[in-house]
């Protein structure tokens, strides 16, 4: 199969490229639900026994295999993460990345501020691996891809939000962090939390982890509270309670948080020509952007799930 553009990654064209992965290396599939469509196509199969990820054609084969062995190494520490099969991966279709996971349950059921909280005190006690290379986390590299991604952005829109990074990002430059960098997850909101069988959290979604300021991981929590209204206070105070420092507290916050809106709306931007719904809160994120208006005006769009 050849490359897939960005703008035509869809669920029916991701469904194909699993399919062909996992025939082309004699892994036995049945049935195919479709859970979300954002940075990867994520499939429940097997009768939701097993999790597959299909990664957009701008995916690489470093990335996938990292992500693969980023996940032993958090259960060889006992972190509790998702867990990849035993199996070779990652699964290979023209410029297309497949990896196949152990399905922690068989509902979504997204954990609490404060269970995000205790998964990353987890993850920032340890020390980067020996066997793995961790990427320097860039808070600016997920919204310049999605922006190049972004056909339902027209020029102009991709300008002002182009031009707001790199304003972002001369200012990052000279930021200082109150906590001592190590390993961050990169996407960490609660809707990469999910719960088991057992109703106890575990961390997904391991494509993004890299060694940096471990505040960028607490960020998202404090926008969803402080600006989105998405968290409210108690679940707010939870988190900051349980994690032992308040991000909202660090001079950088603004910065950071100016930067996660723009990846949010960019991410959007990905998906937004196929389905209406994401078109017209794409259309509100972009307004809002511009003018400086609340972003409470902002609603979660949970068919693609933000992050």
């Amino acid at each position: 199969m050849a490359r897939v553009p960005n703008d035509s990654f869809d669920a029916e064209c991701a469904w194909l490229i699993l399919r062909e992965a996992c025939s082309t290396n004699h892994v036995s599939i049945s049935g195919g639900e479709l859970i979300r469509l954002g940075e990867n196509a994520v499939f429940w199969l097997s009768s939701r026994t097993v999790v597959a990820r299909v990664g957009r054609g701008d995916a690489r084969a470093a990335e996938a295999e990292r992500e693969i062995k980023v996940a032993r190494w958090l259960a060889g520490a006992s972190v509790p993460t998702v867990r990849p099969l035993e199996i070779a991966q990652p699964l290979r279709v023209g410029d297309h990345f497949v990896t196949l996971w152990e399905s922690v349950g068989d509902e979504i059921s997204y954990g609490t501020p404060a269970e995000l909280a205790s998964l990353l005190r987890q993850l920032h006690a340890l020390e980067p691996p020996a066997d793995v290379t961790l990427p320097r986390a860039d808070p600016f590299r997920r919204a310049r891809c999605c922006l190049a991604n972004a056909t339902a952005l027209d020029n102009e829109d991709k300008l002002f939000i182009g031009a707001l990074l790199d304003r972002l990002a001369n200012r990052y430059t000279g930021l200082t962090f109150a906590l001592r960098p190590g390993v961050v997850h990169g996407d960490a909101n609660v809707c990469n939390v999910f719960r088991d069988r057992r109703g106890r959290p575990v961390l997904g979604d391991l494509d993004t982890v890299a060694v940096g300021p471990r505040e960028l991981d607490l960020v998202p929590a404090a926008l969803y509270y402080d600006r989105l209204g998405w968290h409210s206070v108690s679940e707010y105070r939870e988190f900051a309670n349980s994690y032992g420092f308040d991000v909202l507290d660090w001079p950088g916050y603004d910065l950071m948080a100016d930067a996660l809106e723009a990846e949010m709306v960019t991410w959007l931007a990905q998906n937004a020509g196929q389905d209406e719904r994401a078109g017209q809160e794409l259309v509100n994120r972009v307004r809002t952007l511009r003018t400086g208006s609340s972003r409470a005006l902002w609603v979660p769009f949970l068919w693609h799930q933000d992050g």
